[in-house]
């Protein structure tokens, strides 16, 4: 009975308060769909690493303590940033550019809407936080989970189960928070303007190059950023080539399913009491709302400020849209549009600026990597 009871007798309020976290996510996950495929393994793999003496973490083979299934993955797919570069290959699989190569003037939103990042860093700094971790809380303004990661691990591995859960947290509520955001830095009638659409066709010799193309300038531009840029444009390669679609459909689907299911599960190792409930993790989770919120920010003033100096106005909200979180900001941005004028239609220019936001997204997890690594 002793040894029953011992596993309840020796749970700390730390461990259960990280369980009911764990039991939100996945709450959140299922009932409200809030990215799903990451936060209910990242809620049940909470749940199952804050277990007094949980075998996930360490196992007893052959009367010797060993590693725990998680550590073994946590080694091999985080600490080696394997899981989230393979995921890049499935997202570049996903991604049409021909909405950006239509309209590559929309590849300046994707870069304004990055401001967020490096405002957040400054912030971060002011409070205390040392360079490193100060740009691994702004890289949650990339709204891309996989580029949080990849970078967080590399600058400060401790704050990454934090980080971790803000950056899909955010990309979950875009639809919440850039309607509040971009309507704070708008006018009624700005968000009226129409766009004139021109469907142009793209060849599929474009279609091909570019990948190929924006390797190279991430190359020359910041080459520490080339697992990030190199991995989603292989996958966007995979796409387009038009002689390997069955490992296309495998990268979109089995390979991106897979991965998930890990990463999810893998994270929660940093989801333990003792490295999540404490200050920094609130104001990480604070500094990344203020990250998410400049970026959206950032790009609709940037519009604003073009159109001072255009005659054809563009609608400010497609800066918005310059994000990384693909395709929902891009759907947000058009919902908005409809509810101020049913006739509006800005989704292609919106798609455009949205694709250019993962390519910028990536670019600026390499630059932060380059400047404070």
């Amino acid at each position: 009975m002793e040894t029953l009871l011992a596993g309840i007798t020796s749970i700390t309020m730390g461990q259960i308060v990280m369980m009911l976290i764990g039991a939100v996510l996945i709450y959140l996950g299922i009932k409200k769909e809030y990215e799903p495929t990451l936060l209910v393994p990242m809620g049940l793999g909470t749940i199952l690493v804050n277990f007094p003496g949980t075998g996930v973490l360490t196992q007893m083979v052959n009367g010797t303590e060993s590693e725990g299934v998680l550590d073994v993955l946590f080694k091999a797919g985080i600490s080696t940033e394997l899981f989230p570069l393979l995921i890049f290959i499935g997202i570049g699989a996903m991604i049409d550019f021909g909405p950006l190569l239509q309209n590559p003037f929309m590849l300046l939103f994707g870069a304004a809407a990055q401001f967020g990042i490096f405002f957040t860093i400054v912030v971060a700094i002011f409070f205390g936080f040392d360079i490193k971790e100060a740009a691994s809380i702004g890289i949650i303004g990339a709204a891309d989970g996989p580029t949080a990661i990849f970078v967080s691990n590399q600058l400060s591995p401790n704050l990454l189960g934090p980080i971790t859960v803000a950056a899909y947290s955010y990309m979950a509520l875009v639809p919440i928070i850039q309607p509040i955001a971009i309507k704070a830095v708008t006018t009624k009638a700005e968000r009226r303007i129409r766009m004139t659409y021109k469907a142009e066709g793209v060849s599929k010799m474009t279609k091909i190059l570019f990948p190929i193309i924006i390797t190279i300038v991430a190359g020359f531009i910041a080459p520490i950023s080339l697992p990030l840029v190199g991995f989603l444009m292989f996958g966007n390669l995979l796409r387009e080539c038009g002689v390997l679609d069955r490992l296309s459909l495998t990268a979109q689907n089995e390979l991106v399913n897979i991965i998930s299911i890990l990463l999810g599960l893998t994270i929660s190792v940093k989801m333990q009491a003792d490295l999540f409930l404490n200050l920094q993790t609130l104001m990480i989770i604070a500094f990344g709302l203020v990250a998410f919120i400049m970026d959206t920010v950032g790009g609709v003033l940037f519009a604003k400020l073009l159109n001072l100096f255009r005659t054809e106005k563009i609608n400010p909200m497609i800066g918005g849209a310059g994000i990384s979180a693909f395709p929902m900001s891009s759907r947000v941005i058009q919902k908005m549009a409809t509810d101020e004028d049913p006739q509006n239609f800005i989704l292609m220019y919106a798609v455009g600026a949205n694709v250019s936001g993962q390519i910028a997204s990536v670019i600026a997890g390499g630059l932060v990597l380059a400047f404070f690594s």
